[in-house]
């Protein structure tokens, strides 16, 4: 019997087994599980052993994170690379004025703001949800088509996306990333910045968010607060990293109340009730 659980093969035949998909292993007879993959996504080559309560990220520690520079504002958002033409970031960063694609540069393989060895890209086109909600952050993800496509190296590199049967369960450490406010009202860093933050029950997101929440969201941090997202890490990756070793993208960082509060964990984009939207667009 198959279940919202079960991975679905090509075949229409369903594998019993927690997150079949790009775990490096041939579940479905007709492979589908491991074709539909990016190849190797989700892992780190480069990598040899602000966020709220972070600490600076290693060179090539998270290859598939990339910065969104707008204008002469310089970077505005975060965003993931999911091939090598194709990004996935939050709808909230191209409202308005913000949703002209010329405007925007894509820096991949980039640690410190102003590397000059990142790898720049124009984005060729803006696909926000259709279905985006501009008062509740509901379907808070976008899709970003580059004008080139970026060469795959070892520190730019596309983190895998989940199947919708995917399971991140709760208590589930995962890690937030991005060139935001290192403290509510602060000034972006240069470093890229990492934390770590566990998934939280979604009983519990919904009582502490006051009912806020809907099925495409998820909430990460912690209650006691001190770790999370800020202003700027917007669009950007909640990584997680599986048994197999690889990792596969969660969410998207979305809204939150300030940053880092006791009770306020942050609001992400849940990434297994979009990823039927995610091929739609892309084919991938």
């Amino acid at each position: 019997m198959c279940t919202e659980f079960n991975y679905k093969c090509g075949d229409g035949s369903c594998v019993n087994k927690a997150n079949a998909e790009c775990d490096g292993t041939k579940d479905c007879e007709d492979g589908t599980d491991e074709a539909n993959c990016v190849p190797q996504c989700g892992v780190r080559p480069f990598k040899q052993q602000r966020i709220v309560g972070g600490t600076s990220a290693d060179l090539g520690e998270w290859p598939w994170q990339i910065s969104l520079h707008y204008g002469r504002l310089g970077h505005a958002c975060g965003a993931s690379i999911i091939s090598d033409n194709w990004l996935v970031s939050a709808s909230h960063c191209f409202m308005d004025q913000y949703n002209d694609p010329s405007k925007w540069l894509a820096f991949g393989g980039l640690n410190f703001q102003g590397d000059p060895l990142a790898q720049i890209r124009r984005l060729k086109q803006i696909h926000k949800h259709q279905r985006y909600n501009e008062e509740t952050y509901d379907y808070d993800i976008a899709l970003i088509e580059l004008e080139a496509p970026y060469d795959l190296l070892p520190k730019v590199h596309p983190i895998c996306l989940p199947d919708s049967s995917h399971i991140f369960p709760t208590g589930m450490s995962c890690w937030v990333t991005g060139w935001g406010a290192m403290y509510e009202g602060g000034s972006k860093s240069m470093s890229l910045q990492k934390a770590e933050v566990k998934i939280i029950n979604d009983t519990i997101c919904s009582v502490v968010t006051e009912g806020q929440v809907t099925s495409r969201m998820l909430c990460s941090g912690y209650l006691t607060g001190a770790i999370d997202a800020c202003q700027g890490d917007s669009g950007g990756p909640l990584s997680c990293r599986e048994e197999n070793g690889k990792w596969f993208l969660a969410g998207i960082v979305s809204w939150g109340e300030g940053c880092a509060r006791k009770n306020k964990p942050g609001i992400y984009s849940r990434l297994t009730k979009l990823r039927e939207w995610i091929r739609e667009v892309t084919e991938l």
